[in-house]
């Protein structure tokens, strides 16, 4: 039986805080609690959720690029934090990263020929000739010319830096490529052009989005499935269709609340607003400080994901009441 393309298991990560007192032992953050998930080849997944939330986190862990403090990350049945050094670059073959900021993420003292040839140069198999074909390759189904080769990054717009990014990423001809907030710092029609570019290299390539935003209508475009993150946990997951028309969690619903419409009044705004935390000393669910609805079972126990439809996954004890 093949294996999911990728599966995290109860995958959690904590950071120690600076000491605040010589004497004192470091607060502890936990960005990631507990999440678990699964992707399939062809199933694009979508990470929503708002800023601080652990979305960029868990595309990290899912990298290897930080160790997971509890659980474990499989990409096509191998667990990356039982390979040696060699065996994960070797692994990278299949999954590779596209970042944020196209302004930061490429090397400005070289050429994106040698940009996107650099995950090739890793593995040491290829001729220089026969990466620099391949780059012509990827340049050119990225919507690039084979004279850009011999640029470098300042001599691109940021939509073009961001083609270049999804080129190097592309260039292992990987089966999953995580994204974070790929068109985030691009201007909303340079957004489209790349969003259109993702799409068509995964019909074209074979190639799955784990897609980071915090823009639900990016989501909804590019993505089969949906996952939304509250401090470090999943709280609702489904299909876009599902999630943005039968939104069962309260953080869900304030979420499409939130979104910015054209001929809004500022009261609706202000009805629509995120709430701030309520005192309260202790809380088992996260959102209880912020919830509309919280009841004193939110501060008894901390709701389990559990099915509340076909495919549809929501940790809320109030989710029938929340989604009528």
């Amino acid at each position: 039986m093949t294996p999911p393309l990728l599966q995290v298991d109860q995958v959690s990560r904590t950071y120690a805080m600076p000491r605040e007192k010589l004497w004192q032992a470091p607060r502890l953050v936990h960005a990631v609690q507990g999440i678990s998930l699964s992707m399939n080849r062809g199933t694009n997944l979508g990470i929503v959720g708002e800023s601080g939330s652990g979305k960029s986190t868990l595309a990290r862990l899912v990298m290897g690029l930080e160790p997971t403090s509890q659980g474990s990350v499989k990409i096509l049945g191998q667990t990356l934090a039982e390979l040696s050094p060699s065996e994960l670059r070797t692994a990278r073959r299949n999954f590779q990263m596209v970042f944020q900021d196209p302004y930061g993420s490429l090397d400005p003292r070289q050429t994106v020929e040698r940009i996107i040839t650099e995950p090739l140069g890793v593995f040491g198999d290829k001729s220089l000739a026969t990466m620099r074909g391949m780059a012509k390759d990827v340049l050119e189904a990225v919507g690039l010319r084979h004279a850009d080769l011999d640029k470098y990054p300042h001599e691109f717009s940021g939509g073009q830096r961001q083609r270049v990014a999804i080129a190097r990423a592309l260039i292992t001809r990987p089966q999953l490529i995580v994204a974070d907030e790929p068109v985030s710092a691009l201007d909303v029609s340079v957004q489209a052009q790349v969003l259109n570019l993702m799409q068509d290299l995964s019909r074209d390539f074979g190639v799955t989005y784990l897609l980071i935003s915090h823009d639900l209508a990016v989501v909804d475009y590019l993505c089969d499935e949906v996952a939304v993150i509250f401090q470090g946990r999943i709280v609702e997951q489904g299909s876009p269709q599902v999630l943005f028309s039968q939104a069962a969690h309260p953080y869900t619903r304030d979420l499409l609340e939130a979104i910015p419409r054209i001929g809004t009044q500022a009261a609706d705004r202000k009805k629509h607003a995120l709430l701030p935390p309520r005192p309260t000393s202790h809380t088992a669910c996260p959102y209880a400080t912020r919830c509309p609805m919280a009841q004193v079972v939110c501060d008894a126990a901390r709701p389990d994901l559990l099915a509340v439809g076909s495919g549809h996954l929501v940790a809320c004890h109030l989710a029938s009441n929340a989604s009528t």
